[in-house]
């Protein structure tokens, strides 16, 4: 059995990393729902708005993931919270995506957490 465990904040030294999935949690939980809009009537947006909405998140960045820092399934889905190399912005990918896009950072993220218990039959022989 598979159990998810989260490292205290004072265990970490990484405050860029840890605001950016705090950032990251917080646009999950606040997604507000779509509004429709006539396209006659609406201004156009700016080009900062543009870019901002249009942002690539995730593994649309095209960026090589380098670690898993962190797991949740607050969204009722498993995400993974992705370091990627040469950025600092870190990104909630789903589970199931990088378990077939990175399998081998996945893995380490698991192993890192494994704890072994030992039967205390096995000690007494």
């Amino acid at each position: 059995m598979l159990t998810t465990t989260w490292e205290p904040e004072e265990n970490l030294d990484c405050p860029e990393l840890i605001s950016g999935f705090l950032e990251a949690q917080k646009n999950v939980k606040e997604k507000p729902a779509p509004v429709k809009r006539k396209a006659s009537t609406d201004e156009p947006e700016t080009e900062a708005k543009k870019k901002d909405t249009e942002k690539p998140r995730g593994f649309a960045r095209n960026l090589d993931p380098e670690r898993i820092i962190g797991a949740t399934d607050s969204s009722g889905e498993l995400m993974f919270l992705m370091k990627w190399k040469d950025s600092d912005e870190a990104d909630l990918v789903p589970a199931r995506e990088a378990n077939t896009r990175c399998p081998q950072v996945v893995i380490s993220f698991y192993e890192e957490r494994l704890t072994w218990h030992s039967c205390p039959e096995d000690e007494a022989q």
